[in-house]
């Protein structure tokens, strides 16, 4: 017997007939004899109806009045779960975020959660219902609603999890666990058994989209046992997120490749070698609020260097005329850039203790023609930069390369 937080995204309760589906899971579970809090996103869609809603009033919406709006998503599916539980002789009892009093800051649309009352949960498991909180959404101290930004369930689902002390949070999705990499590009990508949080904050940093990284964070921070299941199987162990000191956890050096398309590049050519350069030309687009990720300096010759860097291919144009109205003042000969990049990725903490693994990352590339243009890594994961147009082909070859398709055992 055991505590269990499940939360089921959206597509799991896209339509009365799944969330009739979700209530039979939760029956089988109870029936095992194990407690249950269940956390419930919108209805696949539902979300995106009520901003486009919102914005037809304002076309910047208030951003307090826009959670007020976008949290009676998940408002709905609570109740019908909760009516769906019942109709099947299930004792069960639905809350918003607000009455479970999950507080938050108050930054509308990006709310982080700083404290969960437990009290009115364990006494609804001590009397044997199955408990159904909105998730998404929270509570400020001021009592205004708020919610956690997209992908936020996962994030209320950890949260309630580590405030209970649950044996486990059940992740429910559309797949049916964390895959070596997008199965959609390569097909014998190969469904993990385990995976570490330091792996798996990392694919999902670099475009693994199965889990949203603040929810990955916080189970790794409070020590929360997490685990990717598919909604739509019945059987199957899933994807089970844990720590690298576990002994069954798989021995591979590297544990997947994740790959992200929204990249653009910029070459700021020529500018002077001296201290405060970097600054001078990153300075602009951080006061833009444009993210840069991958960096390159060149080493100066004859006085003059080559600065390189990346940026989210929807901010490419503005980050480009930022740099061209300041190319003058900065002392650049010039600026040009490229929007049809893509960054690949391999992650794992195997990397730790091995050598010659970017060499092999690098030689793959190279023997399929595909040339690098920019490197940056950490202690377990390499990532370079690539022309967009060998994406796919890049994710095959390295997948067989690092023997990712071969089933390991435990």
């Amino acid at each position: 017997m055991a505590l269990i937080v499940q939360k089921y995204g959206g597509t799991s309760v896209g339509s009365t007939e799944r969330i009739k589906n979700v209530a039979r899971r939760i029956a089988k579970w109870k029936a095992q004899g194990h407690d249950l809090v269940v956390v419930l996103s919108a209805m696949s869609g539902e979300t995106n109806r009520l901003i486009a809603l919102a914005k037809e009033i304002q076309e910047t919406p208030d951003p307090r009045e826009l959670d007020v709006i976008v949290s009676t998503g998940e408002q709905v599916t609570i109740g019908l779960l909760a009516m769906a539980l019942k109709e099947i002789g299930l004792e069960a009892k639905s809350y918003c975020g607000w009455q479970v009093k999950l507080v938050t800051d108050s930054a509308h649309g990006k709310a982080r959660i700083s404290s969960i009352d437990e009290g009115v949960m364990r006494a609804d498991l001590d009397a044997g219902r199955v408990v159904i909180v909105a998730g998404f959404q929270g509570v400020d101290e001021n009592g205004a609603i708020t919610t956690l930004g997209r992908g936020g369930s996962d994030t209320s689902a950890v949260a309630l999890a580590a405030a209970l002390k649950a044996d486990e949070c059940q992740i429910y999705t559309d797949v049916d666990g964390v895959y070596t990499t997008d199965p959609r590009v390569e097909p014998e990508a190969r469904r993990l058994k385990t995976i570490t949080f330091e792996e798996m904050i990392e694919l999902a940093s670099l475009g693994s989209k199965v889990l949203q990284i603040r929810s990955v964070e916080f189970a790794g921070k409070y020590k929360v046992r997490l685990r990717v299941l598919s909604s739509f199987e019945e059987e199957g162990e899933g994807t089970l997120i844990t720590f690298e000191e576990d002994e069954s956890m798989e021995q591979a050096v590297v544990a997947g490749i994740a790959f992200d398309r929204n990249e653009a590049r910029i070459n700021v050519k020529g500018v002077p070698d001296r201290p405060g350069i970097a600054y001078q030309i990153l300075g602009p687009i951080a006061d833009a609020n444009i993210e840069v990720d991958m960096i390159i300096q060149n080493v100066g010759d004859h006085g003059a260097t080559d600065f390189s860097f990346t940026v989210p291919r929807g901010e490419y144009n503005k980050a480009l005329s930022i740099l061209r109205d300041m190319q003058t003042h900065v002392g650049a000969a010039r600026v040009e850039g490229d929007d049809k990049v893509a960054k690949i990725s391999i992650v794992g903490v195997g990397m730790r203790s091995h050598c010659g693994i970017a060499s092999t990352m690098f030689r793959t590339l190279a023997e399929e023609g595909i040339n690098i243009q920019l490197i940056s890594t950490s202690e377990i994961k390499v990532s370079v930069l690539i022309d967009e147009k060998y994406l796919e082909l890049a994710v095959r070859v390295l997948h067989k390369a690092f023997g990712l398709d071969q089933k390991i055992s435990a």
